[in-house]
């Protein structure tokens, strides 16, 4: 049964039992009975630390609602799960929301009804590996036990892509393994994994529990090399920066791949609440910031450059105030 059909299944069996053990808020007139449910991402991954911060700002600031953070196999599944009515708001890789809302990739003939809020932080490519597995340059993940992360996210696709980028097959030249990230980092300690692949803010807990666990056990490997065969293909979905050496402690900073983060719904949503929500994450972006650093990392001048994504008439409002 789906999250929201079950929420709403329970809604009227407490209603029915004149049960009072869980709070009420007044439903009438509010978008789902004023019940918003966000799709994240793995329980270690920055999705899910800004999710559950979103989460908490809208049951706090937006009267006579309450938000709850989801964890989720993130961007494919998200998108699928705002599509079909499941969730009210994802977060998603920009790569992607353009797949989905175009019809194609995982997506292929399926375009996805979905608009979006902002475009807020960046997420950066990380490939890791384990330094007993004798991994030092991209070429020697032939032959490897890698994770591209849980089926259908946005990390899964961007991983594959990379891989081609590279010169390796991600079905055939590399042991793929689809994980999320939890299960990722335990393959990578009992040594059932090689090497992964995570697209995520900066710091991503899950990374940096990994990497603070045996400081010389594993490396981040650099990915710029790829960044002009990848954008060849793909276009300027995808550009180059740096992990600064502060972010997880290493020597020197990291070139690599990064990719813009989405906060999308369904075009269904009211406009009030759309321009509401959106409204929200500028607001109260200091307290956001506070959850996690890169809930500071976006701003109004930059976030409403969502293309291809339409933005939702609700979110054009707030910008177009000023």
């Amino acid at each position: 049964m789906k999250l929201r059909n079950l929420a709403l299944v329970l809604a009227a069996v407490l209603a029915v039992a004149g049960c009072s053990s869980l709070p009420q808020r007044p439903g009438a007139g509010l978008w789902h009975g004023g019940r918003l449910f966000i799709a994240t991402g793995n329980t270690t991954g920055v999705y899910y630390s800004i999710g559950g911060g979103y989460a908490d700002l809208i049951t706090k600031h937006l009267p006579g609602y309450e938000a709850r953070a989801e964890a989720t196999g993130a961007s494919g599944e998200n998108i699928q799960r705002v599509a079909t009515g499941d969730m009210d708001i994802a977060l998603t890789l920009a790569d992607t929301a353009a797949d989905a809302y175009a019809g194609k990739g995982a997506f292929d003939g399926q375009p996805q009804k979905i608009v979006a809020l902002a475009r807020v932080y960046r997420s950066y490519v990380h490939l890791v590996v384990r330094r007993s597995a004798n991994i030092t340059k991209f070429s020697d993940l032939r032959g490897k036990r890698v994770s591209t992360g849980s089926l259908g996210s946005g990390a899964d696709v961007v991983a594959g892509r990379i891989l081609f980028a590279g010169g390796l097959n991600p079905d055939t030249d590399v042991v793929r393994q689809r994980l999320s990230l939890p299960e990722t980092t335990k393959g990578m300690q009992a040594g059932t994994t090689d090497a992964f692949f995570f697209a995520g803010g900066l710091p991503t807990p899950g990374i940096n529990d990994l990497l603070n666990s045996s400081p010389n056990g594993y490396a981040i490997l650099p990915l710029n090399t790829l960044l002009q065969p990848l954008a060849y293909r793909y276009g300027p979905v995808y550009s180059g920066a740096k992990i600064p050496k502060a972010a997880y402690d290493t020597a020197n900073d990291i070139d690599t791949i990064v990719i813009g983060n989405f906060i999308v719904v369904s075009p269904d949503m009211p406009e009030q609440l759309a321009h509401d929500l959106t409204k929200i994450l500028f607001e109260y972006q200091t307290e956001l910031s506070r959850v996690h650093p890169e809930g500071g990392n976006y701003d109004k001048g930059t976030a409403p450059q969502t293309d291809p994504i339409p933005l939702h008439p609700g979110a054009a409002r707030f910008y177009s105030s000023g």
